[in-house]
């Protein structure tokens, strides 16, 4: 692995980069192979906590003092800090989180928490979303740890050799939650260890071939979410006599109706980066790129469908319009009672600009004439959030990229879910995704996320690895 002589990580060398790639493989698999699963199942009650643990022996191992934080049994968060000589102003923050969703074990074709390493893959839930950054991010505290160490100062106490600011590491619990068990409560109750001048974080800065060209969006912003209960009314009545006012009935009209998806809303990170892209594609495909703004849906979801395969297709709809997904259905309780009540629940995303009460009257207008039969309720809200593309952390970010791959465009991206950068932006601190990791044209990475057989390649991670490395050094340096 080289590196451009201008990078910090030239100075390395290739044998310190080639044994922190297979270091950083391990960490991964190390990681992977604790179910860290949340909702946490019976035979795995302190995943989270057990995850914390090793990842703090690893940064004690590099000779940094980390703290474990244990709100809820089981719900394990880790922090530290190194430090810089205090005249770079304040600390960049790695933020990671340790929670993984559930996995399928019988469906996957490596077992989901054996870490294995095959075809070029580190396969095994959470390699995508998110230990891999986890990982990453671990190795080059450590990577920097080692340099202070090599000149006989204490990284616990004394200044890495090289950096102005601190570095600030914080890998949570419950980000698969919402947060509240995890970063939520270090924002509420221990804001210093997290507050920042800007923080990385994940999603973003993964290749993305297009039309021949090679994309990284990096992460300046989010959709907010707000998740609804609808609690549908009806008459109860014996299953042999139908009615017309059967409350599961009801509310699968309901579901019919909150499924069709409004009309498109460009914001302005859209904005920019469709038209970024638009700007290296040849002249037809830069025209129908350019057609997703039109006013005329139609004309939009022609020119989308002519340029893009299902999967990304998919993305780029629900980044240009607020969406209702209706997941969970309850209705009956035996097979020849009429239910006299149905509740469906809804996953609402928000684009910047839209607020909860803006969600609410869309559902309410989408229900017609059944509002009246449903009671809906807000479970759970978080508003979109935004980082400055103007901001000395982004600037870096998009240099660095280019830096280590010439052919490469960084552009301004959202992302259509949420992240623990809600929690961080309460405390102004402005969060960048970036998990820079190369990949083959074909790769189905978003497919990746929360699916069967999630993996990452090899090669990506030993890619990613010094990006992040010079992005730290240069921010912080």
């Amino acid at each position: 692995m080289t590196t451009s002589a201008a990078l910090p990580s030239a100075a390395l060398g290739d044998g310190v980069l080639e044994a922190a790639g297979a270091e950083l493989v391990e960490t991964l698999r190390s990681l992977i192979r604790i179910p860290s699963i949340n909702p946490a199942p019976l035979d795995a009650p302190d995943g989270e906590t057990r995850a914390a643990r090793w990842v703090a022996g690893a940064l004690a191992d590099a000779g940094l003092e980390p703290e474990v934080l244990e709100l809820v049994p089981g719900r394990g968060s880790v922090v530290a800090r190194l430090r810089g000589d205090g005249t770079g102003g304040d600390p960049l923050l790695l933020l990671s989180h340790l929670d993984v969703v559930p996995a399928a074990a019988d469906l996957w074709s490596h077992g989901p928490f054996d870490g294995d390493v095959a075809d070029g893959y580190v396969w095994g839930r959470g390699a995508v979303d998110m230990k891999n950054l986890l990982a990453m991010e671990l190795t080059v505290v450590r990577m920097l740890a080692a340099d202070a160490r090599a000149v006989g100062r204490d990284p616990a106490a004394d200044p890495i050799p090289g950096l102005s600011r601190d570095i600030l590491f914080a890998s949570t619990a419950d980000e698969e939650a919402g947060g509240l068990n995890g970063i939520g409560w270090i924002v509420a109750e221990r804001p210093e260890l997290i507050r920042a001048a800007a923080a990385i974080n994940e999603s973003g800065a993964v290749a993305t071939t297009f039309r021949g060209r090679r994309f990284y969006p990096i992460g300046v912003a989010e959709k907010g979410y707000a998740v609804y209960r609808l609690t549908v009314r009806g008459t109860w009545g014996h299953g042999s006599m139908p009615r017309d006012d059967n409350a599961a009935v009801r509310a699968a009209t309901a579901v019919t109706r909150l499924a069709v998806q409004g009309g498109p809303r460009q914001t302005e990170v859209m904005r920019t980066f469709l038209g970024g892209v638009a700007d290296e594609l040849d002249e037809e495909a830069a025209r129908l790129l350019r057609a997703l703004a039109s006013d005329d849906p139609r004309l939009g979801e022609a020119a989308l469908d002519a340029i893009c395969e299902p999967g990304p297709a998919r993305v780029i709809r629900a980044l240009l319009r607020d969406t209702v997904s209706p997941n969970i259905v309850h209705a009956g309780v035996k097979y020849n009672v009429i239910p006299g009540e149905a509740v469906v629940e809804l996953d609402c995303r928000l684009l910047p600009g839209t607020t909860e009460e803006d969600m609410r009257e869309t559902i309410i207008g989408r229900l017609g004439d059944l509002a009246g039969h449903v009671e809906v309720d807000l479970v759970i809200h978080a508003p979109p959030v935004a980082a400055s593309v103007e901001g000395d952390l982004y600037r870096v970010l998009t240099a660095t990229v280019v830096d280590h791959d010439p052919e490469g465009i960084p552009l301004p991206f959202m992302v259509p879910f949420a992240t623990d950068a809600k929690h961080t932006a309460a405390l102004d601190v402005p969060t960048y995704g970036f998990s820079p990791l190369r990949l083959d044209p074909d790769e189905p990475f978003l497919e990746r996320f929360h699916g069967v057989d999630e993996r990452v390649g090899v090669e990506a991670l030993r890619w990613g690895l010094p990006v992040l490395y010079d992005v730290v050094r240069r921010f912080c340096g």
